[in-house]
């Protein structure tokens, strides 16, 4: 995603609003890894995550006139990624909850092992299938992408004050329900995969 510094980024931005649609694959290489990852963590599937990305980038391309830049660019390229995200897993009939541990083995590939790796052991795949689509999505933005607030609250359409209050109670609950899916008594705060500490 640091394939830009921010001045040039902007630049590239600039000159696809004035007409130089070339310059919009600088972007999408830019921002091509993380958006993957951010859908992967939300659908819980390579192949839906990578169909998912591909469908975010074009929706950006077709609308890129409508983009105001009074926001940051990533902030309006991650709003249309969450909503894209909401209507598969609306057309999945699963808005209760996202199957991160429903895979088929035949599913599996080298980056999938590799990102679950970095960020999910099976434990935490059950943990967070337990909490809204909203609590999830909040974990994700703030500990995977490490987004400050303002700029969730920008993607969610909600206050940045909102937003701590309701990381807070995501937090809380995720740490309860990994707590209970690893049958530990407690939460231990030493003891948990990378991804859950950041929630301590």
């Amino acid at each position: 995603m640091r394939s830009l510094e921010e001045a040039d980024l902007r630049q590239a931005v600039a000159d696809v609003l004035k007409g130089d649609i070339e310059k919009f694959e600088s972007i999408m290489k830019h921002f091509q890894k993380s958006i993957f990852l951010y859908c992967y963590h939300m659908l819980g599937h390579h192949a839906e995550a990578e169909d998912s990305a591909q469908e975010v980038f074009l929706k950006a391309y077709r609308n890129v006139g409508k983009y105001k830049q009074d926001i940051p660019f990533g902030a309006w390229l991650y709003k249309i990624a969450y909503n894209h995200c909401i209507d598969m897993i609306r057309k999945r009939k699963l808005a209760r909850y996202l199957p991160f541990f429903y895979r088929d083995e035949r599913e599996h590939k080298p980056v999938d092992l590799q990102i679950e790796a970095n960020y999910f052991d099976e434990f935490v795949h059950q943990a967070m299938s337990r909490l809204s689509v909203e609590e999830r999505t909040l974990l994700l933005l703030r500990c995977v992408e490490e987004k400050g607030y303002q700029e969730i609250s920008q993607i969610l359409n909600q206050s940045s004050a909102t937003l701590r209050k309701k990381y807070e109670r995501s937090a809380a609950k995720f740490r309860n329900h990994y707590a209970q899916v690893k049958g530990v008594g407690e939460y231990d705060n030493g003891q948990g995969p990378e991804f859950e500490k950041t929630f301590s």
